[in-house]
C-alpha cells in the first residue's frame, strides 16, 4: 500500500529584493527580513494544515532533518 504524499510546498526564497514565501507560482509575505518571512510561510501552512491540507515549508539555502 502506497502512501499519498501530496502536499503543498511553502518555498522561502528571495523575491525582487526581498524574501518572500511561493505557493504554487503566487508570491506572498514580502519582507527585506527573511525570518518574519518564515513566520507568515509558517503562519499559512497551519491554517491550509487545519483545513486538512498537508504542507511543508521549504526555506532556500537551509536544510532541516528530523
Amino acid at each position: 500500500m502506497a502512501a499519498n504524499l501530496d502536499r503543498a510546498v511553502l518555498t522561502v526564497a528571495r523575491h525582487e529584493g526581498q524574501w518572500a514565501v511561493e505557493l504554487d507560482g503566487e508570491y506572498f509575505g514580502h519582507s527585506p527580513n527573511k525570518e518574519e518571512t518564515k513566520a507568515s510561510a509558517t503562519k499559512r501552512a497551519r491554517q491550509m494544515f487545519d483545513q486538512g491540507t498537508p504542507c511543508q515549508v521549504r526555506v532556500s539555502g537551509e536544510n532541516f532533518f528530523g
